[in-house]
């Protein structure tokens, strides 16, 4: 039988690495964990800025939409007035149309009035003399 040359025995639990790989080992995290901290930092300084910047943006948008409030009440009551002021003119038209009408009807009446006396006044005066009112159209005639 051959003799194999004897494994290698795992090193002992209690024995420690030497001095200069732990040294390296906690040179590495420390920078590891340095570089975290500032990726953080840099993170934690982008998301305030975008928040600010987002709320910036916000009270923006709502002084703008104040502003176009405030324009679109003032026209709105703009337009009432007009409309209020063009209600008051059609109202005064209707009411002097209304008023000419009522001259016209007047007018008419006063008109049928005078001719009505006239026509009972020359029918007397043909009663009175006896004489037969005269035709204008042949067609009439009897």
């Amino acid at each position: 039988m051959a003799l194999s040359p004897p494994s290698p025995s795992p090193p002992p639990q209690d024995a420690q690495p030497p001095p200069n790989v732990s040294l390296a080992k906690l040179e590495q995290e420390k920078e590891l964990s340095f570089i975290k901290a500032w990726e953080e930092s840099r993170k934690s300084r982008a998301q305030n800025r975008a928040e600010r910047k987002q709320a910036k943006v916000s009270s923006w948008e709502n002084s703008k939409k104040v502003s176009l409030e405030a324009r679109l009440k003032k026209v709105e009551e703009r337009l009432e007035r007009k409309k209020a002021e063009y209600a008051e003119k059609a109202k005064n038209k209707e009411a002097q149309i209304h008023k000419k009408a009522e001259e016209k009807r007047a007018m008419v009446e006063a008109v049928k009035g005078q001719e009505l006396l006239k026509a009972e006044e020359m029918a007397a005066q043909y009663r009175a003399d006896g004489h037969l009112p005269k035709m204008r159209f042949k067609c009439f005639k009897h």
